[in-house]
């Protein structure tokens, strides 16, 4: 028996894609999930009969023969696989290019650029964000997507291996391009919802606790506990809140969608954020990161 397929094989596999994705980050030309994407969009043209059952049929063909060919193709060599399918389904270093892009021309105070760049991150309207808006923006986005980029596919790996971690990879991106309550999405699109409610809900709890342990611990229980349940996400809300009284900032509040104002509950306590404290969050994401792979690491000496 050798380590990569002994009780450490997991965690190793895990460790070589964290490090593949800081030294590479995402494929830029070719990646996978463009390819999946435009696939699913084309399904998606087809069967969008406005019905949940050709939601449910979509989501099948465009997910299940892939993850199929993963756990055809895993037995031949595990370790590559898993490591490779893991590799594909992170965006740590992408998530913290995107923060730092909006960081560096908030801090230099080049505002029109850090409106226009956290505009590629997030979905509200951001042409009229002041200085603490665009930081409030950029601070909730590295918060909730280090759950969907970073520690739900981390999740499924540990327990599913390399196809878990493209499983839930595929189902993000399915509820990213699908689940919206629109006239066109709204019924085709809920069960790409539900099945990302129901993969993302452990781990997004686990990411809540973890952003708690590396930070202001008290705050960031206390937050999670009470403002979690008014947020409309059943998985964002633990997130941002537990990641926001961690900080110690002061997110939520009023924001603007396609032109209409919506006062959403508060999370976290303290200040409004800042251009500093997206480095901050950055800092969280990265630490809670390490700490999710010491854990990895301490099942395998259990196990061993």
């Amino acid at each position: 028996m050798t380590l990569i397929d002994g009780p450490f094989a997991m965690p190793l596999a895990a460790l070589a894609a964290v490090l593949l994705d800081r030294l590479f980050g995402e494929v830029r030309r070719f990646h996978p999930l463009v390819g999946f994407g435009t696939l699913a969009a084309a399904i998606e043209k087809r069967l969008n009969r406005r019905t949940i059952a050709g939601g449910v049929l979509g989501w099948a063909l465009a997910v299940l023969p892939w993850v199929a060919l993963a756990l055809v193709l895993r037995p031949l060599a595990p370790f590559a696989v898993d490591v490779l399918l893991l590799y594909f389904s992170l965006g740590a270093r992408s998530l913290c290019e995107h923060a730092e892009a909006v960081a560096r021309p908030l801090r230099e105070g080049r505002l029109d650029e850090a409106r226009q760049r956290v505009g590629w991150i997030v979905s509200r309207d951001t042409a009229a964000l002041d200085e603490s808006g665009v930081a409030k923006a950029g601070v909730e986005s590295v918060l909730e997507n280090g759950n969907d980029a970073i520690f739900g596919a981390l999740f499924w790996f540990a327990l599913l291996g390399g196809p878990g971690a493209l499983l839930f990879r595929l189902a993000n991106t399915l509820d990213a391009m699908w689940g919206y309550r629109t006239e066109r999405y709204n019924l085709y699109g809920r069960w790409a919802a539900r099945v990302d409610d129901a993969l993302n809900w452990l781990p997004a709890r686990l990411t809540a606790l973890s952003y708690a342990l590396l930070g202001r611990w008290r705050d960031a229980l206390a937050c999670w506990r009470t403002q979690a349940p008014g947020w409309e996400s059943p998985n964002a809300g633990p997130v941002m809140a537990a990641g926001a009284g961690s900080l110690g900032v002061q997110c939520g509040g009023a924001a603007i969608y396609h032109g209409r104002e919506e006062i959403r509950p508060p999370l976290g306590c303290g200040p409004a954020p800042v251009a500093a404290d997206l480095g901050r969050a950055i800092t969280l994401i990265r630490r809670s990161l390490w700490l999710w792979l010491a854990v990895l690491f301490l099942i395998g000496a259990l196990h061993a």
